[in-house]
């Protein structure tokens, strides 16, 4: 089977459960399955990106901006407290003046896209997935690996929380809160699923903006990179 296919399958594979659904019926995420990706640490150049999209954030009210507003209201229903417990794009949103981290290239760009478009942004190495990514509200006897004090620990979800998870277990907490360790991008990562998530009153064409702006970065390193998107609502 060729590589394109199997983005194609990985892609058709992505679902969201019906009682994430029933929660938020707005939600939709764009799904790209990527291979032949630009590998390695932060860089000059992605660096560069981080600091172009933190100058977007510039003087930015967070708690105002619709989008997080909204992510704030999904997190409270399934019982998470929004203020203790920040979707991805409003942690880096946060984070922004005083500069985003650098966590690795390909990290790195997806953040800058998350900022820029003030949206949540999620990056899984797909070599570590096991089965089909689903978005499901939790029983909360799933398994989450995860590092506390610098050991490596195991957690479970609240039941009712809402994760993505594979096959051997949640791969995301509280929706796009916290990642696992076993499925993260490494700087050795170059294949990867990225989820680019909305509710409303973020419009549709934003997810296909922010998608083509994450590719476009991608090609400027990996012009021969492979991609598969697909929109899942």
């Amino acid at each position: 089977m060729s590589k394109d296919r199997d983005l194609g399958a990985v892609a058709a594979s992505v679902r969201v459960d019906e009682a994430v659904r029933a929660l938020r019926p707005d939600f939709a995420v764009l799904v790209i399955a990527a291979d032949g990706l630009p590998a390695g640490p932060t860089d000059a150049w992605s660096r560069g990106l981080l600091k172009e999209a933190a100058a977007t954030a510039g003087g930015l009210d967070v708690t105002a901006d619709p989008h997080v507003a909204a992510w704030r209201s999904a997190y409270g229903a399934f019982g998470a407290r929004p203020g203790r417990t920040r979707n991805s794009a409003e942690a880096l949103l946060r984070r922004a003046s005083a500069g985003l981290p650098e966590a690795g290239l390909l990290v790195d760009v997806y953040n800058s896209v998350s900022v820029a478009h003030r949206l949540p942004v999620g990056g899984e190495d797909l070599t570590a997935y096991a089965g089909a990514p689903r978005l499901v509200r939790a029983t909360g006897d799933e398994v989450f690996d995860t590092v506390a004090g610098g050991e490596p620990v195991t957690e479970h979800p609240e039941p009712g929380e809402v994760i993505w998870r594979d096959d051997l277990g949640v791969t995301c907490r509280r929706w796009n809160h916290r990642q696992c360790v076993r499925t993260r991008i490494t700087e050795e990562t170059t294949s990867a699923l990225f989820l680019l998530e909305r509710l409303d009153p973020m419009p549709l064409g934003a997810l296909d903006a922010a998608a083509g702006d994450l590719l476009a970065r991608l090609r400027e390193r990996a012009p021969g990179l492979r991609a598969v998107t697909r929109l899942v609502r």
